[in-house]
C-alpha cells in the first residue's frame, strides 16, 4: 500500500484515532498512517490501547505500545476497561468494551481507524455462516461504516495477513504477540490456525472468495433497504415504534425484513430468524391484555398501543429514595438513567424552609393534579397520560416531605402548583 493509496483509504479524513493493539496487524496500520503524516504534517494522528486485564503481559503491552507512540511522535491513548459478564463470551464482551471505549475517545472531526484485514473479513464471513445469518450477516465487515457520529474505517481489509508481515519485516517493525491468539477454545482462533489453513491449502484465493461473496450480500441488502426504505417509513412513528397491523397481513419473508431494518434503525444487534420469529409470536401477538417483552442484549421489545417499541432495559425504580439536598444542582439518577432538575419558568413551586425534597418512583393514595377534576391512583394518571407501561416506574416524582409535587414532564399536583414557580426536568 503506497501513501497515497493509504490517503485514500481513509479520505477526506485528517484527524484520526487509530485502535493500537500493539499487534502485527494494527502496528503496520499506524506505520503506514505515521510515513503519511511525516510528508503532510497537517495530518493529526492519535492512537488508542484497551487494556482488557485479561493477559499477565497487558502491563507488558501497554509499555510497548507507549514506547513506540513515543518514537513515532503520536499521542497514546490508554483505556483500561472491565468485561462485563453479560453472557456473550469473552471474545464478545472485549470487543463490546473496546468499542465503547473508543467511541467516548473520539473527538469532533475524527475518523476512527482499525486494522481487520482479508483473512479476519474470511473468519468473520465463516463465523456468520456457522450462526446461519443472512445476507445482512454475511456481509461481514464494511470498509467504512457509521460509528459514533463519524467514521469507522478499516483500510487493511483488502489484504493479507501475510503481506502486512512482509511489510513489517521490510520495515524492520516490532510487534507483540498476544498468547490467547493460540487459544482454539475461541471460535475465531480455531478458524484462524486450523480451518482456514486447510481452507487456503486447498484452493489459494479462498480469502478473496468469501470477501467477494460478502460484498455481494452487502450489495443485496443495500438494495433491500433502498427498496423497504419508504414502506418502513410509513410504518414507523416519530418515536421508533412500529405499527403492528400493517405487517399482519404480510408473507412472512417481508415482515422479517422490515422488522430486520427496524431494529437496524435502533443500532440493535442482528437477531436471529428464531429471535425474529420470538419477537412476532410472543411480543407482537401476544394476547391483548398482556403487556409482553422481550430481552435482547440489553435492551427490550415491548409492545404498546398496537405497537413494537425498542427501549432500554432498565430495572424498577419502584422502591429507590433519593434524598435531594440542593435543588440549586441536578440530582443523577441511578442506572444511567439521566437527571432531574428544578429550572426556571414553570409552576411547580420551591419547597419551603424545613421541606425534605426527595425524588421517588412512586405513591400511594389517591392523588388530585392539576387539570382533572376529582382524585384518581397514580396507576390511572399514567394511562390517562399515554405513559408506557415501562416507564410507570422510573419516571421521576418530586416530593417535598411526604407529599408528591409533579411527576417529570407529566404532571404537576393541586399541592404542588404555583402560579409563577419551576419547572421540573428530567434529561435522560
Amino acid at each position: 500500500m503506497t501513501l497515497p493509496s493509504i490517503a485514500q483509504a481513509v479520505s477526506p479524513y485528517r484527524q484520526l484515532l487509530v485502535g493500537f493493539s500493539g499487534g502485527l496487524d494494527s502496528t503496520v496500520l499506524l506505520h503506514r498512517l505515521k510515513l503519511w503524516r511525516d510528508v503532510e504534517p497537517d495530518v493529526q494522528l492519535r492512537a488508542m490501547h484497551i487494556h482488557h486485564g485479561l493477559s499477565p503481559h497487558a502491563d507488558g503491552w501497554v509499555a510497548h505500545c507507549q514506547a513506540l507512540c513515543a518514537a513515532w511522535d503520536i499521542p497514546l491513548c490508554v483505556e483500561r476497561v472491565t468485561l462485563k459478564d453479560e453472557g456473550l463470551g469473552t471474545e464478545a464482551q472485549a470487543r463490546q468494551a473496546r468499542y465503547a471505549a473508543f467511541a467516548s475517545a473520539l473527538k469532533p472531526g475524527e475518523a476512527l481507524v482499525t486494522a481487520q484485514h482479508l483473512d479476519d473479513q474470511c473468519e468473520t464471513f465463516i463465523l456468520a455462516l456457522k450462526r446461519g445469518s443472512g445476507p445482512a450477516g454475511l456481509s461481514a465487515m464494511p470498509e467504512r461504516a457509521d460509528f459514533a457520529g463519524t467514521r469507522l474505517i478499516r483500510p487493511l481489509l483488502g489484504e493479507t495477513r501475510a503481506s502486512l508481515e512482509t511489510w513489517a519485516q521490510a520495515h524492520l517493525l516490532r510487534w507483540i504477540e498476544d498468547e490467547s491468539n493460540q487459544d482454539d477454545r475461541y471460535d475465531r482462533n480455531f478458524l484462524r490456525l486450523r480451518v482456514v489453513p486447510l481452507l487456503t491449502g486447498r484452493w489459494g484465493h479462498f480469502a478473496e472468495a468469501t470477501a467477494r461473496s460478502a460484498t455481494l450480500c452487502a450489495e443485496q441488502e443495500s438494495l433491500l433497504d433502498e427498496l423497504l426504505s419508504d414502506e418502513l417509513a410509513t410504518l414507523m412513528s416519530v418515536e421508533g415504534a412500529l405499527r403492528i397491523a400493517p405487517l399482519k397481513g404480510m408473507r412472512s419473508v417481508r415482515r422479517s425484513a422490515l422488522l430486520r431494518r427496524w431494529l437496524a434503525t435502533h443500532r440493535a444487534a442482528m437477531p436471529s430468524r428464531a429471535m425474529l420469529n420470538r419477537i412476532w409470536d410472543e411480543v407482537a401477538l401476544a394476547r391483548e391484555d398482556a403487556t409482553p417483552s422481550l430481552h435482547l442484549n440489553g435492551f427490550e421489545v415491548r409492545r404498546y398501543k398496537g405497537q413494537l417499541w425498542w427501549i432500554n432495559s432498565t430495572p424498577s425504580l419502584s422502591d429507590v429514595v433519593l434524598d435531594w439536598p440542593t435543588t440549586e444542582q441536578p440530582l443523577i439518577l441511578p442506572y444511567n438513567s439521566g437527571k432531574v432538575s428544578l429550572v426556571k419558568s414553570g409552576h411547580v413551586r420551591q419547597p419551603e424552609a424545613g421541606e425534605r425534597i426527595t425524588v421517588r418512583f412512586k405513591a400511594g393514595g389517591v392523588l388530585h393534579i392539576v387539570g382533572r377534576n376529582g382524585g384518581r391512583k397514580l396507576k390511572k394518571i399514567w394511562q390517562e397520560n399515554n405513559v408506557p407501561p415501562w416507564l410507570r416506574d422510573t419516571t421521576p416524582l418530586l416530593f417535598y416531605g411526604e407529599t408528591l409535587i409533579a411527576a417529570a414532564g407529566v404532571f404537576i399536583t393541586q399541592d404542588g402548583w404555583t402560579e409563577k414557580g419551576a419547572a421540573f426536568e428530567w434529561e435522560t
